[in-house]
């Protein structure tokens, strides 16, 4: 919502997305005394999230031009733009814009002119109190439909959401998450979105997200639509790191610990919902994911002697450090990963859980590499420092880089450390990697720390994992603080406080009750990155729903 104002007029202009719709309102009200001009110039373009728009003699925007609505052909062939408005006359007046410049993608090294065209323009005269409303939309089923309906539907739709929540704060994160729940056509299921404005939806960011957006809030058939999809789509023990946009594209399956985080997210959905029928409907496809584990599966993901999962091919980028720039793999992590392992060692146990819930005798081998693992992990994972390596290959490297991916071994629902154990790493994670936007990727002592995260893509890419600060972990990080110290509420107030930060960030900065991506890892203060991004919201609302927050949070 924007207000515009001078001593004779005020202008108020909103935009809405509608609900399961690829369709946005764009509202005009005059909220001063007087009558005015309005003219609205739509300009359009034609690309991807990933481009810029440029002129071109391919794209011509035939339109077919009727009293109040626009259907727009970008080029021959293409799907088509519907423009519709409830007041005043269209006047065509073709033409381009050229040479609009676009700071951010200037300061982010990618393409930063771009052209957009104009196929004429709506003129209306408003009076006070008086509102015009615009659609945009690539969406047939929504064309007919009355824009105002449309409109209040909206409005009703988010002054009704969470009626009996007292606290804005936690109010507002719930309505900024839902933003990110979205429909997917090609497989007919509910999806998460990872981040606006260039990310599509994700397997790994989707299990994570979807543990703060769908299963703490509630919102069962969401989850179970999405656990579901992915379970449909297993796929030699992996789910899918990505659904293409074209149906004809190939399925992705890139990543290591997405089908790892499916045990975390089942597991938290069965906690929260006491769904059995759906843990015995999916358990032999749990048992599939863990036996091509064992057995190997892609990229040489293997279980090794010592009970490790192994995995990483040269070129090949599994694990959430997954930056690559040129066919280069900045962080290429190939062996055993400690959180990988923390999330193998609880995929294990939670269907050895979900066994007994059903009443089923556990294999052996199952029980065999359990214990396999827990005699192996601290000889090869605890070091001199008493805190975790980052990642081995069992008897012939180890990398000890001091990283956030060891708060997994703490937070996650099965740990086989020790409390003094646990106590020692947190402390070291807290003095280390801790921040009030999130955890480090990387100590700042190591050499390869980069503390600003800036510059062309190759700059930014390179210093993406490398100390990068990455707000989504907070969670993490608090939830094995209450673990380890209580959640009493001298503790609740004392996270509330460490908080406001991120607060203050979701309020006033980068974009509008919005969670940025990342943030420099040296003096973590202004958003990176995506301005929305789902599981940095997740982390907060998994924060305020888990622990209460909201009861006693009085900002």
């Amino acid at each position: 919502l924007w207000n515009y104002k001078t001593a004779d007029w005020e202008l108020e202009k909103s935009i809405f997305m509608v609900q399961n719709s690829n369709t946005s309102l764009v509202n005009y009200c005059n909220k001063g005394t007087n009558t005015m001009i309005l003219e609205l110039h739509s300009l359009y373009s034609f690309t991807d999230f990933h481009s810029t728009f440029h002129e071109n003699a391919v794209t011509d925007f035939y339109s077919e031009i009727e009293i109040n609505s626009i259907k727009t052909y970008p080029k021959f062939r293409a799907k088509p733009i519907f423009t519709r408005w409830t007041k005043g006359d269209f006047l065509e007046a073709r033409a381009w814009y050229k040479n609009i410049q676009l700071p951010l993608e200037k300061s982010r090294g990618l393409d930063d002119i771009a052209d957009y065209y104009r196929i004429g323009y709506i003129h209306y005269e408003l009076k006070p109190n008086e509102s015009l409303t615009l659609l945009l939309s690539v969406d047939e089923t929504i064309v007919d439909k009355d824009i105002n309906s449309l409109l209040t539907t909206e409005k009703e739709r988010l002054n009704g959401t969470n009626p009996n929540i007292s606290n804005t704060f936690y109010k507002d994160l719930l309505q900024s998450g839902n933003q990110f729940i979205v429909n997917r056509k090609s497989t007919d299921s509910a999806s998460l979105i990872a981040g606006y404005h260039w990310f599509s939806d994700w397997g790994r960011d989707t299990m994570i997200a979807m543990r703060g957006l769908t299963i703490a809030t509630n919102n069962k058939s969401a989850s179970e639509s999405i656990l579901a999809t992915f379970f449909k789509y297993i796929n030699q023990g992996m789910i899918p790191n990505r659904f293409p946009d074209n149906s004809e594209d190939e399925i992705e399956y890139n990543t290591i610990d997405a089908s790892l985080w499916l045990f975390i997210a089942v597991f938290e959905y069965y906690k929260k919902f006491q769904d059995v029928a759906f843990v015995k409907a999916h358990l032999d496809s749990l048992k599939e994911i863990l036996d091509w584990h064992i057995n190997e599966t892609r990229y040489d993901i293997h279980l090794t002697p010592e009970g490790f999962i192994y995995g990483g091919q040269d070129g090949v980028q599994l694990t959430w450090m997954d930056a690559i720039v040129n066919g280069k793999v900045i962080t290429p992590r190939m062996g055993c990963p400690v959180e990988i392992n923390a999330l193998w060692y609880n995929a294990l146990k939670i269907y050895s859980e979900f066994c007994s819930v059903l009443y089923l005798a556990l294999e052996q081998k199952y029980t065999d590499i359990i214990s396999c693992f827990e005699s192996n992990f601290e000889a090869f994972f605890i070091n001199s420092e008493g805190t975790l390596n980052d990642v081995i290959i069992p008897n012939i490297s180890t990398d000890a880089s001091f990283r956030s991916n060891q708060i997994y071994c703490l937070s996650l629902p099965f740990t086989l450390l020790n409390e003094d154990q646990q106590k020692h790493i947190f402390e070291a994670i807290k003095a280390k990697l801790y921040t009030p936007y999130g955890l480090r990727t990387l100590e700042k002592d190591n050499p390869e720390f980069i503390g600003m995260y800036q510059g062309s893509q190759w700059e930014r890419d390179h210093a993406y994992h490398q100390g990068t600060v990455w707000p989504y972990i907070i969670s993490e990080y608090y939830e094995v603080f209450f673990k380890l110290y209580g959640d009493s509420e001298e503790n609740k107030r004392k996270v509330i406080a460490e908080l406001l930060p991120l607060k203050n960030h979701f309020y006033n900065e980068q974009g509008l009750h919005c969670i940025s991506e990342v943030f420099d890892g040296a003096t973590p203060q202004e958003g990176k990155g995506t301005i929305q991004q789902a599981w940095s919201v997740a982390a907060l609302i998994k924060l305020y729903t888990d622990y209460k927050l909201y009861e006693i949070d009085e900002l």
